[in-house]
């Protein structure tokens, strides 16, 4: 049997809820056999993070060839990234194996609010990253940050950004609207065809630890198994809705609680 491999390159959550835990978590439940690269430590749960060790680029960059010399891998997830050196180690090794899709998510904050991306590099992931990546999946602040703007507000500021991302040097951009108000969550997939308007039912639980690793681990999984950017982004929505759905069901920790990968099977 050959099973679709994808990597994630991402930092660990000691609590499991976000991360490299949650990516492999996210593959496993699409069906995808999960390779990891670590970028730094932390020390967190679910009501914060109280620390950050960060893996040195050198060894980034040999996990990264380590996976590589060895598996086929179909799609990249980039979540966080820590520190610039891990950065330019990134994008070096990504320049050398030339993987076909790279789905960037720009994590910057926490759940909890912690941060998790030194300040100095955030230009580094603007001008390193974000042109090796075939789709970026910021979030309302993410995609504020990035240009250096005010959070958007409404489908047109929010296209207006994203066309601006577009500029940057990614064929696609996918803002999420988590963080937005109303009875619906809705996501813009923004590309130089146009912009569409994905919307889901706003739900209303507070366990929402590694949602956004788990929407852009799941784009790179349906990519890894063949489907296309805009189907992968369709379904994978669906998934992270019926995943976010069923959250309550477990009772994990006081404070954000993870979402519910394996709601297909328990």
């Amino acid at each position: 049997m050959t099973i679709p491999i994808a990597l994630t390159i991402a930092g660990s959550d000691s609590s499991g809820g976000a991360g490299i835990q949650a990516d492999l978590k996210t593959f496993a439940a699409l069906g995808v056999y999960g390779a990891s690269v670590i970028t730094a430590l932390t020390a967190q749960n679910t009501t914060g993070v109280s620390g950050i060790h960060p893996v040195p680029a050198a060894f980034v960059a040999a996990q990264i060839d380590a996976v590589f010399g060895d598996l086929d891998v179909k799609a990249v997830k980039i979540g966080m990234v820590a520190q610039l050196a891990s950065i330019e180690a990134i994008a070096a090794a990504l320049a050398r194996w030339s993987p076909a899709h790279v789905v960037l998510d720009p994590v910057m904050v926490a759940t909890s609010g912690d941060l998790l991306l030194a300040p100095d590099a955030v230009a580094g992931l603007r001008a390193k990253l974000v042109p090796r990546a075939t789709l970026l999946t910021p979030n309302l602040p993410e995609a504020a940050a990035l240009l250096d703007e005010p959070v958007a507000s409404g489908e047109a500021a929010i296209a207006g950004q994203g066309r601006r991302l577009l500029a940057l040097g990614c064929p696609a951009v996918l803002v999420k609207g988590g963080h937005g108000q109303g009875p619906e969550s809705i996501d813009y997939l923004i590309t130089a065809s146009g912009t569409i308007a994905l919307p889901a039912p706003r739900i209303a639980t507070d366990n929402t630890h590694g949602t956004g690793c788990s929407l852009s681990s799941a784009i790179a999984a349906l990519l890894a198994k063949g489907e296309a950017l805009e189907t992968a982004v369709r379904q994978a929505k669906a998934w992270i809705s019926a995943a976010i759905a069923a959250a309550d069901r477990l009772e994990v920790g006081h404070g954000h609680g993870p979402i519910h990968h394996f709601h297909r099977f328990y």
